[in-house]
């Protein structure tokens, strides 16, 4: 969760180099104004609100707050994104348009990599939603609902169907139900993390 300033321009760096996008230059805003990168603009904005709920207070703040409101929603329903404020930890990658529905109440760590048509949610009207670890890569299609853990260093699956526990690190898992694969080592799948040694 964003707590101030400098954490807030901490997320926005983690998470262009997640996307995998240069350190912005004249020719790269150039580019930008011809062709937009939506995606990297709704994270923007997604930090940029998370930043003002979280530190900014006062009057003017507030209706800036709005504004930043007006503007995400906008391109949120553009995108096909339902995704809350302060449920993503920094270095997140969202990899495709599509839709992508998230629970307010989810909690998911560093570095995660996710996909589109994935739904995280709650499960049978209950309030609880799953908690994701670092460094989790979600493929297309994945549905994680529940209260559950998922633990560091994970890959899903493709449409995978996940509602229990999954707490050990450095696994594959996928099918529905949602079972252990493989072992496997993330920096393979998620680039911009480093290898462990």
């Amino acid at each position: 969760m964003i707590t101030s300033k400098k954490e807030y321009l901490q997320y926005l760096e983690l998470d262009r180099k997640a996307l995998g996008l240069n350190q912005p230059n004249f020719k790269s805003k150039l580019i930008g104004l011809i062709v937009p990168n939506h995606i990297y603009k709704f994270q923007r904005l997604l930090r940029k609100k998370e930043y003002f709920l979280n530190c900014k207070k006062g009057v003017f703040n507030k209706l800036r707050l709005q504004v930043i409101k007006l503007r995400y929603r906008r391109i949120a329903l553009k995108l096909g994104f339902s995704i809350p404020e302060n449920v993503f930890g920094p270095g997140l990658a969202i990899v495709h348009y599509g839709t992508i529905v998230v629970n307010r109440n989810a909690k998911i760590g560093n570095n995660c990599r996710i996909h589109a048509c994935t739904n995280i949610g709650a499960s049978g009207g209950g309030q609880k939603a799953p908690v994701i670890g670092d460094n989790v890569y979600i493929g297309p299609g994945a549905k994680i609902y529940g209260d559950i853990t998922i633990a560091n260093n994970i890959a899903i699956g493709a449409n995978a169907t996940v509602f229990k526990d999954f707490k050990e690190p450095g696994m594959m898992i996928a099918g529905n139900p949602a079972k252990e694969i493989k072992r496997i080592d993330i920096s393979r799948i998620i680039k911009h993390i480093p290898e462990k040694s």
